[in-house]
């Protein structure tokens, strides 16, 4: 699908961290949105980047058989995707606090060039 994808009137769940990590050992898909720079300096191992920008025309990338969980730097942009990727008809959950409430929680972050990352 290619151009914008719109968000429905129902809200969107929300995940805490901890729920996420079950959700992810249960084979959720973890779709990190943020920008380039900081999905360098820090991500979840689990995560695959699409920016916010470029889901919709990447939309084939996301699968429709497994949870979503959106996350973002603090939970606003990927509350925006996850209710656009609702709108689309997926199963989807936004991740609360995002990548700084995953770090904070004790939750694992890498640097895109091999050890330990920082959330920016």
């Amino acid at each position: 699908m290619s151009g914008a994808i719109h968000a429905p009137d129902s809200p969107v769940v929300e995940v805490d961290p901890e729920g996420a990590k079950a959700l992810l050992a249960e084979g959720a898909f973890l779709l990190d949105v943020r920008e380039d720079d900081e999905w360098v300096a820090g991500h979840a191992g689990e995560a695959v980047h699409i920016p916010m920008g470029q889901v919709a025309d990447r939309l084939a990338e996301v699968p429709r058989d497994k949870v979503v969980l959106c996350i973002c730097r603090a939970g606003g942009r990927s509350g925006a995707i996850a209710a656009a990727l609702l709108g689309e008809g997926f199963d989807v959950r936004n991740v609360t606090g995002g990548m700084q409430a995953w770090a904070a929680a004790g939750q694992s972050v890498e640097a895109a060039a091999g050890g330990p990352g920082t959330v920016i």
